[in-house]
């Protein structure tokens, strides 16, 4: 593979984030190539030259900044990172892309927008979600009044992992760590919401932590209550033997309700090709259902597309237009899991004041 021409892309991390979304979407991109990647760990540095031999291992993410051939730095590390990380980058003059959350609360994550509109480079956030095909289904069919006015919208990511993993970095308690399903499974929930409806003005959270041995919380629900009126029932769980919709959203003149998760993370961790002609494609036992007063009917998905965010980073870098996710979005995500985490403490309803009133 050659990179003439190409922005030449730094990766820091190959864990789970690194190996099996950043790494292979980025080597599927037209106009991108991974030069480097930054890894300690021997195992993960047979699997970078294995399957991507045009790409250099270093042990030292300093050794990415002292380079003079790359173009764009991808931050794929514990949450704790994300903030001096990007700062070191952006002060590098370097754009970047952080994996979600942005940081492990809304101040850090405005220091980091601040700093890349001081440098004058891109910043932009792994939201992948957004381009899940049962998200993209749903929002299409709000966006054609297919149920009429929402009024109701109901996600899940639930899980069965009953046992915790000591070492698990996602395990560690902390307020700088970041840690749990609040800002994991949560960045996303709370992400697709706002997406759909907007900013909300009162938020409301349940945390729990179920597992033996869980210093974090497992176990969350947050309730949202948007502008237009619409209340947002978001569930993300650890131990959930059984599984509700991945989606429920009401309306006045009907409702839409799938089950499931997009394929498109297995498809990557099993080494499928992004650029494969059915990616993102889902089989009809998957499709979700759409019922109104002529009935109930399937609903065939949306390709799911992940492609499309470096797709996005890589026409923002060349023509200096808006990312493909404003990180703005994801700190307004960060001050709604900080209130959440709030009312759960309190056991209140929280009032937003956002900054714009």
């Amino acid at each position: 593979m050659t990179t003439e021409g190409a922005i030449r892309v730094g990766l820091v991390g190959f864990g789970l984030g690194g190996s099996v979304f950043h790494a292979p979407l980025i080597s599927a991109t037209p106009g991108l190539a991974l030069v480097a990647v930054v890894t300690r760990d021997r195992e993960r540095a047979t699997s970078v030259r294995t399957r991507f031999p045009q790409a250099r291992v270093v042990p030292e993410v300093h050794e990415l900044w002292e380079a003079d051939d790359l173009d764009l730095i991808v931050i794929s590390t514990v949450n704790s990172a994300h903030v001096p990380l990007g700062l070191a980058a952006l002060e590098a003059g370097l754009p970047v892309v952080i994996d979600k959350p942005l940081a492990p609360n809304a101040a850090g994550g405005q220091q980091l927008i601040e700093e890349a509109r001081a440098r004058g480079v891109m910043l932009s956030v792994f939201q992948n979600r957004r381009w899940d095909s049962d998200f993209l289904t749903m929002r299409s069919m709000l966006d054609d009044g297919a149920i009429g006015s929402p009024t109701r919208f109901e996600s899940r990511y639930e899980r069965w992992r009953p046992s915790i993993r000591a070492d698990a970095w996602r395990e560690r308690p902390g307020r700088d760590e970041a840690g749990g399903l609040l800002f994991d499974l949560g960045s996303h929930l709370i992400d697709q919401a706002m997406q759909l409806f907007g900013r909300p003005t009162h938020v409301y959270g349940e945390l729990d932590a179920r597992r033996p041995g869980s210093a974090v919380a497992d176990d969350a629900f947050v309730a949202l209550q948007h502008r237009g009126g619409v209340r947002s029932h978001l569930w993300m769980s650890a131990v959930a033997r059984l599984h509700g919709p991945r989606f429920r959203v009401l309306g006045t003149a009907g409702a839409f309700e799938s089950f499931g998760l997009d394929g498109q993370e297995d498809a990557l961790a099993s080494g499928a090709d992004p650029r494969d002609p059915g990616w993102g494609t889902e089989p009809p036992e998957r499709w979700g259902t759409l019922a109104t007063e002529d009935g109930e009917r399937a609903v065939q998905s949306l390709r799911g597309d992940y492609p499309a965010f470096y797709a996005g980073v890589e026409h923002a870098i060349r023509a200096g237009g808006p990312p493909p996710v404003d990180p703005g979005d994801s700190v307004d995500g960060l001050r709604v899991i900080e209130a959440a985490a709030r009312s759960a403490a309190d056991h209140a309803v929280v009032a937003m004041a956002w900054p714009d009133g």
